[in-house]
């Protein structure tokens, strides 16, 4: 209830401060995250959570719908959509910072900082990775990790932060000059989020390589992985920094594992991740507040991956979300344990009636995802094929699933009424939702392309 009078309050004020030139610009960006993404996430919080208000973004008074498509193909890559998100031009899959005749484009950022704002660039995957390089970098592959990160070290971003950078060593494993480029920028490298926080100059706030399920992400939401930040704690931290070291700033927040979820077709995973998500908006929702005539937050998407909707039938029983709740580890994080039993060649796997309490454990089989006789009689081939190291491989984008973890999955979301119609983007539109000085602007339809534009004559006015 509060937060829903602290809105109305800000709406308000904001009806009342028309014209005004933002100094301080939040853009959200979920990697993945459809419209069909954010209406089961919407649906748990209406069903499950028995919240009388959906997701925060989605009470934004502006709403909108984003085209996404590429200058190669219909379905954009992450290159492609954040160098259209960041610069305004499109450009082929696989490409950042340039257009499609491989000729240098700028980021909003450029102009940002010719206007003396501070910059944070903020990603639970890699700061690398194709997004957040989109704000920095220029080059003709998303996979040159080393050029990117030393670009990185040249840009003038004050807090840089994500799970690792890529190009620390080569294809032999050899260090590479990256981390002295850093240090000769005059960039303090740190795992420690209040260090980050508290530091002077310009930082790169890395997550804990001990904890990392893999150098490209600080591990999903659902897992709970302690020791890593979150993506609240690092939005929080950098805009504990900025606020305090510069007069204006610009943070792009990237809720970088809600597309690895996706790929991965874990629907308990994604809603987990975009609810993560929403709590990094809540961190700016809530500066926002505070500064209702100065502050603008833009919150989209960069494409939809793997078409996930709602569908199981018309009765609610066939569309139950109560049931990711019982669902305790993702798709990735449990198919790479999987993978270390079976490499493991000392170790015997269990019979599948002592390995069935584990799906009892970790996803509520019996209590509230029942299975077939046909359907178990399946599963339990699938275990056996696994046990006799007859593995069997459906390769994603992000990770190599075995056909027992994969099936097992597959049939939890269909038991929670989740479909997907496909492991890959789709050219399905996005949502965009504004709030703050000049959020009058997303309204209707935007191409992607639109997006930095109207953030840059918002912010520069």
């Amino acid at each position: 209830m509060k937060l829903r009078l602290n809105l109305l309050a800000a709406l308000l004020v904001a009806a009342l401060s028309l014209g005004a030139a933002p100094r301080y610009v939040f853009y959200f960006i979920g990697d993945g995250m459809g419209m069909g993404h954010v209406t089961t996430t919407q649906t748990y919080f209406r069903d499950v959570l028995k919240a009388d208000k959906p997701p925060l973004m989605m009470q934004f008074p502006v709403a909108g719908i984003v085209t996404t498509y590429s200058a190669s193909s219909p379905v954009t890559d992450s290159a492609a959509a954040g160098t259209a998100l960041s610069t305004g031009y499109k450009t082929n899959n696989g490409m950042i910072g340039m257009n499609a005749d491989t000729v240098k484009v700028y980021s909003i950022t450029r102009d940002l900082i010719n206007k003396k704002y501070g910059i944070g660039i903020i990603t639970n995957v890699a700061p690398d990775d194709a997004t957040p390089a989109a704000f920095y970098a220029h080059v003709p592959s998303r996979k040159m990790f080393y050029d990117i990160d030393c670009q990185a070290a040249e840009a003038k971003i004050d807090f840089l932060a994500g799970a690792s950078l890529r190009g620390l060593q080569d294809k032999e494993g050899n260090d590479t000059d990256v981390m002295k480029r850093l240090a000769k920028n005059h960039v303090t490298v740190t795992r420690d989020l209040n260090e980050a926080r508290k530091c002077k100059g310009r930082v790169l706030l890395l997550g804990n390589d001990s904890i990392n399920l893999n150098n490209n992400d600080l591990g999903m939401a659902i897992d709970s992985i302690k020791g890593n930040p979150t993506l609240p704690q690092m939005t929080a931290a950098c805009l504990d920094k900025l606020s305090r070291d510069r007069d204006r700033f610009f943070i792009m927040v990237e809720g970088g594992n809600i597309d690895h979820s996706a790929h991965a077709n874990d629907g308990a995973a994604v809603i987990k991740g975009i609810i993560e998500f929403n709590q990094a908006i809540e961190v700016a929702y809530n500066f926002y507040l505070a500064h209702p005539n100065e502050t603008l937050i833009v919150v989209t998407a960069d494409h939809d991956t793997g078409g996930m909707a709602l569908s199981g039938g018309y009765s609610a029983a066939k569309n139950d979300l109560s049931k990711i709740d019982y669902q305790r580890i993702s798709k990735d994080r449990f198919t790479n344990e999987m993978r270390a039993q079976i490499d493991d060649k000392t170790m015997a796997f269990l019979r599948w009636e002592y390995y069935r309490k584990t799906l009892e454990r970790d996803f509520g089989l019996d209590k509230v995802f029942t299975l077939s006789m046909d359907e178990e009689t399946s599963l339990i081939n699938r275990y056996k094929q696994v046990a006799g190291r007859d593995i069997g491989t459906i390769k994603g984008l992000y990770n190599v699933f075995d056909h027992f973890t994969n099936d097992l999955y597959r049939l939890f979301n269909l038991s929670c009424g989740i479909k997907w119609i496909s492991g890959s983007h789709t050219g399905n539109p996005v949502p965009v939702y504004a709030i703050g000085v000049g959020a009058e602007q997303f309204s209707s339809l935007n191409n992607n392309t639109d997006i930095p534009g109207k953030i840059l004559k918002a912010g520069t006015n």
